[in-house]
């Protein structure tokens, strides 16, 4: 799904860019490496961090990790202030991000 939103996101998102990872290591240095506007985490993984579980996927750093773990990363990298978008229901994120993005 992440790849494939590629197509269709940035056009409901007012052309933001967007750049999906699927895997820790590709996720810990995009985060490490660059700013962003908002980091926004799948609602697959907010589904498993609300049913108390580790997050599937992680690698050797981020094994067991819920989104607790995952914000503290964020916030550690991208400052305080970067706005994070977490959803368990794949509508809402759309309306999120134009939030977040502050384009409503």
């Amino acid at each position: 799904m992440a790849e494939r939103s590629k197509g269709f996101l940035p056009q409901l998102i007012g052309n933001a860019q967007i750049e999906t990872t699927t895997d820790d290591v590709a996720f810990l240095a995009a985060i490490s490496q660059r700013k962003y506007d908002v980091v926004c985490f799948a609602p697959g993984a907010c589904r498993w961090s609300a049913a108390k579980k580790p997050i599937p996927g992680g690698n050797e750093a981020t094994r067991g990790w819920g989104l607790d773990e995952y914000r503290d990363f964020v916030r550690l990298h991208q400052g305080a202030d970067v706005p994070i978008v977490e959803t368990t229901q794949e509508p809402d994120l759309v309306p999120l991000l134009r939030q977040a993005l502050k384009l409503n």
